[in-house]
């Protein structure tokens, strides 16, 4: 049973395994203490940070482990930002960062501050300059995710860090993806990680600050951790954390080349065997393991079920699932198509048999779903009649692109396809289907009765 969702969360590694059962015979006690099992107990966590550190780029005393990697980044953006308040209170972050990272905004907007953020391009990455731009008079902290959890797409860290230092402004790299693949490039200020990404055990983050970084620790605090990650640690977790990362680095070439080539694969042959399908992320600058695509006229969360049902723990960040009524913010800000969206990451270890069965399962499991909804078996035929309206009001993705497809074909070349809809997804998919059908996108407006009128014009 292939198992394609490491990026939410990697198998737990052996490494991770063997050191965690050894920390719970020898570190449960506790490390604050000067007694024999608490000094063993103290070398194990300064053994954990030590080796941590040296994966992250920092001093041992830089770095404190947090009870997971949203923790970190909460503690991050609040500690940061009220270490800065004399400067001023606006926070700038990439439109795709994390959901974490986003939501420490909406905390501190709430409070009083400022949040900006700055739009990617379709591949998902950031312009430099444009984020450079936004590195004003006021800017108390940014935020740049070191790779995107949901496309893989690399950030260019390097040039904004650079533009960071330039303005005086602290960077925040949410390096949660990326880490177990190798260090952040320099320039940073404070990083974030999560265990649970790179095949240790769930329930431990990572933070550093850098020294000469002004950071004031908020909510409670108590000695532990350099008062920035309060209560008992979680020793036997995070030595196995630690001992995992160290390990999963060791390895990190030979399975990059290895996973990178069978990400190729999936990126080549899935437009090749399903039709209507968009590959979004950038196919040069990404993670190894991650490859992400949307299928138009699919249920995103029947053709997850369907793949389960074969065998494959896939995830996505589409609309038409039942967690979310909304697009993914990560789609939405690139501007790609976010209905039946497919994220495929491969563990460490996946067998290419593994992806050469998915390819061949996927093209029956996206055609039966197709059918079930209705959807147009081809392009629709060639010269019609005058300008429609199709009221999809009330209906969810995928079917108002769907029922712009079945009746485009009885409108004449210059005419146009009227489109009412309430559903939120149709604001990024029917000007994509527009782009893969090579159809002019005319625009939106607000409906009489209620949604939104989007205006499709036939060009050919």
């Amino acid at each position: 049973m292939p198992y394609f969702d490491a990026a939410s969360a990697a198998p737990l590694h052996p490494v991770a395994r063997q050191a965690l059962l050894a920390a719970l015979d020898e570190g449960w006690a506790d490390p604050a203490r000067l007694y024999r099992e608490g000094r063993r107990a103290r070398r194990l966590l300064d053994a954990a940070r030590e080796a941590a550190a040296e994966a992250v780029g920092c001093r041992p005393d830089e770095l404190v482990f947090t009870p997971s990697g949203t923790r970190a980044v909460h503690s991050g953006v609040s500690g940061a930002l009220a270490g800065r308040r004399r400067v001023g209170g606006r926070l700038v972050v990439s439109a795709v960062e994390h959901s974490s990272v986003l939501h420490a905004g909406e905390a501190h907007a709430a409070a009083g501050g400022t949040v900006t953020e700055v739009p990617v391009g379709r591949t998902g990455a950031v312009d430099p300059e444009v984020f450079a731009a936004e590195l004003g008079e006021g800017v108390a902290l940014a935020c740049l995710q070191s790779a995107n959890h949901e496309v893989g797409t690399e950030q260019p860290v390097a040039e904004v860090a650079a533009a960071c230092r330039a303005a005086g402004v602290p960077l925040l790299v949410d390096a949660a993806q990326s880490l177990g693949w190798g260090p952040v490039p320099e320039g940073w200020s404070l990083l974030t990680a999560s265990a649970h990404k790179w095949g240790g055990p769930a329930g431990v983050g990572l933070l550093a600050v850098r020294k000469g970084v002004r950071f004031a620790p908020q909510g409670p605090s108590d000695e532990r951790e350099s008062g920035r990650a309060p209560g008992f640690e979680n020793l036997p977790a995070i030595v196995a954390a630690a001992a995992s990362l160290r390990a999963v680095r060791a390895e990190a070439a030979a399975e990059d080349a290895r996973l990178r080539g069978l990400v190729d694969r999936i990126r080549a042959r899935v437009p090749e065997l399903v039709p209507d399908v968009e590959v979004v992320g950038d196919p040069v600058r990404r993670l190894p393991h991650v490859v992400t695509f949307s299928c138009l006229y699919v249920d995103g969360e029947t053709l997850l079920s369907e793949l389960d049902r074969e065998g494959f723990s896939v995830s996505s960040g589409s609309s038409c699932t039942s967690s979310t009524l909304t697009p993914s913010h990560v789609l939405r800000a690139m501007g790609v198509l976010s209905e039946g969206n497919v994220r495929v990451s491969l563990p460490a270890g996946t067998e290419a048999a593994d992806v050469d069965r998915f390819l061949a399962v996927l093209p029956g499991v996206v055609a039966s779903v197709r059918d079930r909804l209705g959807a147009p078996a081809a392009a629709a035929p060639a010269p019609g009649g005058g300008d429609l309206v199709v009221d999809a009001r009330g209906k969810r993705c995928p079917i108002p692109v769907i029922e712009l497809a079945k009746v485009f074909g009885s409108v004449r070349v210059g005419g146009t396809v009227t489109v009412l809809s309430d559903d939120e997804a149709a604001r990024l998919d029917i000007p994509a289907w527009c782009e893969m059908r090579g159809q002019e996108y005319v625009g939106e407006s607000p409906a009489t009765d209620g949604g939104r009128a989007y205006i499709v014009r036939r060009t050919s």
